[in-house]
């Protein structure tokens, strides 16, 4: 397509999911938009485009402003959703907060964002309240009860303390006008936090037009009878965008709950007859361990989609009945820059009784129409494969002096986009990190790749010192901080280890101890327990006689992580 071509499609569905909610309002009505599966509760898209527009009005009485940060620190699905598009509504911007943060790194993403409001849920006040005195840019904390007999009521609920100005989440859904307000492709919808190698995890601020960069092919995929499935955290891409704005761009019914469960995982599928969902890389071993049943193709969920694209996926696939693994290369500040379908049995792996969604044919000429590769299953035997550049971007591998790599070369991947905005707009108060990314007039990911003769990538490795847990980017430098802080602990290195299940990592962490010092590795494993995330927590600590450092001091984790591996028996 030419870029006036790409430009009226981008334009046609209004470039703004708000615009295509409210259509979708007007068109189906009492359609289930969402349903909630902790709770079991459902709303229509009736009653959800009402309740988002109490919010959005509600949020608009108390002084948020088109432009305005709010922030969202919550576990429960069903409000976070809610409070996502009630933000949008009022012309604000969604930034949500990791579930699982407390302490320092709480403190800095919310100071670091200085948000005009913060909604969150009566079990994450007691962690507020211990950084109470840090937080001196909050206005006002939305904070939501569960109603009586829901799954989240906290045992034993904690008030906020006086210096955190309180607001009920019930007051957010008085009846109040939606405020009247235009939202262009340009305004700024999302500041999402990714992960830092030399420094704190920035803050990623996304247009409005980045959202439907991100969701425009894959959600080509879906038709108005898919059910999708959510289980991923909504402060990611993958879970608010990904799969949460994408189903309701199409007018589906989206199927939440507030995290993924092995054991319930396909009864949940069954029952709510969903047809889509993503699978990041722990989940699919998971799945596959558990002893195969005769029932194990007898579910409707027939697209999936993985990324990276593991080996196992025709093994999933025909096990479980999965007519398509969609797979690409996804990312917090580009987007959805690369996109293919494979084809696992021509249409006819899920059940048809149980099949929903678009047909074989339609899936072909789909992937036709918007130069998506369609692949069959045992064309795509490489692990890592990504296929080809989107519609919107221009893609190339570089090395390390900023010249293309010849094909079959591993290169550090960039991306340019085709059309204002698709890509993210800055790195929040970084500006010199930004100019640093997008050097030489590409935007430069991090990642390595292996370019083709056919054109096609392979995704190799991260280039930097980011490391992927559970669907988690964690970045070193957060590791370190917080080993750092131990009294006796003098420098430490963080580092990625292949993990002993999927294809993801361990976090290992090797620690040099004040001399004298009586320190094991059990300690400050404890220690560190308390102070991080779990998701952060190293998997690995060793006490080395000293950190090997470069001549001009830099430290060679390289040397750390090949006598780990050797130790570990993983080379």
């Amino acid at each position: 397509m030419t870029q006036r071509q790409l430009q009226a499609e981008m334009d046609r569905e209004g470039d703004c999911i708000v615009v295509e909610l409210d259509r979708w309002v007007e068109r189906l009505g009492d359609k289930p938009c969402l349903y909630y599966g902790d709770d079991d509760t459902t709303l229509t898209y009736t009653e959800f485009g009402r309740i988002t527009d109490r919010i959005a009005g509600n949020l608009a009485s108390r002084g948020v402003k088109k432009g305005d940060f709010v922030s969202v620190f919550m576990g429960n699905a069903k409000t976070t959703i809610l409070s996502m598009f009630g933000i949008w509504k009022a012309g604000a911007v969604y930034c949500p907060i990791n579930f699982g943060f407390s302490g320092d790194i709480l403190a800095y993403q919310i100071n670091d964002t200085r948000p005009k409001l913060l909604i969150t849920e009566r079990a994450m006040v007691p962690r507020l309240n211990h950084i109470a005195s840090r937080l001196s840019s909050v206005e006002g904390i939305v904070v939501y009860d569960p109603p009586e007999g829901s799954h989240d009521v906290p045992r034993d609920p904690v008030d906020l303390e006086n210096a955190l100005k309180g607001i009920a989440w019930q007051d957010l859904l008085v009846s109040a006008p939606r405020p009247d307000i235009a939202i262009r492709f340009d305004d700024v919808a999302n500041v999402l936090y990714t992960s830092g190698t030399t420094g704190p995890s920035k803050g990623v601020i996304q247009t409005h037009r980045w959202m439907n960069q991100y969701t425009f092919v894959c959600r080509r995929m879906l038709s108005q009878d898919d059910i999708l499935y959510n289980d991923l955290p909504l402060y990611h891409v993958g879970g608010a965008i990904f799969n949460v704005v994408r189903a309701i761009w199409m007018g589906c019914t989206v199927v939440a709950w507030d995290r993924f469960s092995t054991t319930e995982f396909w009864s949940r599928i069954r029952k709510t007859e969903a047809s889509a969902a993503s699978l990041i890389d722990t989940m699919i071993p998971w799945l596959l361990k558990a002893p195969p049943t005769p029932e194990d193709r007898n579910t409707p969920l027939n697209k999936v989609h993985m990324q990276p694209l593991p080996d196992s996926h025709v093994e999933m696939a025909q096990r479980f009945g999965l007519d398509y693994i969609s797979v690409g290369f996804g990312q917090t500040e580009s987007g959805m820059s690369f996109f293919s379908i494979v084809d696992e049995g021509n249409g006819d792996l899920t059940p048809p009784k149980l099949r929903r969604g678009l047909s074989w044919t339609e899936m072909r000429d789909m992937a036709a129409r918007f130069n998506v590769p369609f692949v069959k299953a045992h064309d795509v035997s490489m692990k890592g494969y990504m296929g080809t550049p989107s519609l919107f971007v221009e893609a190339a591998a570089f090395d390390d002096e900023g010249m293309m790599c010849p094909s079959g070369e591993i290169g550090e991947l960039a991306l340019r986009p085709k059309l204002p905005m698709m890509f993210f707009r800055e790195y929040l108060g970084k500006p010199d990190v930004t100019v640093k990314a997008f050097r030489n007039l590409w935007f430069h990911t991090g990642d390595t790749v292996r370019v083709g003769d056919d054109g096609r990538f392979t995704f190799m490795d991260r280039k930097g010192d980011r490391i992927r847990v559970r669907g988690e980017n964690v970045s070193s430098f957060d590791v370190e901080e917080f080993a750092n802080r131990f009294p006796d602990v003098i420098a430490s290195a963080a580092f990625a280890v292949p993990a002993d299940v999927g294809e993801e990592d361990d976090i290992a962490l090797c620690v040099e101890i004040r001399p004298g010092a009586a320190v094991s590795e059990e300690q400050l494993h404890e220690w560190l327990a308390q102070k991080m995330p779990k998701f952060m927590c190293p998997r690995y600590i060793r006490i080395v006689e000293a950190i090997p450092r470069t001549p001009t001091s830099k430290i060679e984790k390289y040397k750390l992580k090949r006598a780990l591996l050797s130790e570990l028996g993983k080379q």
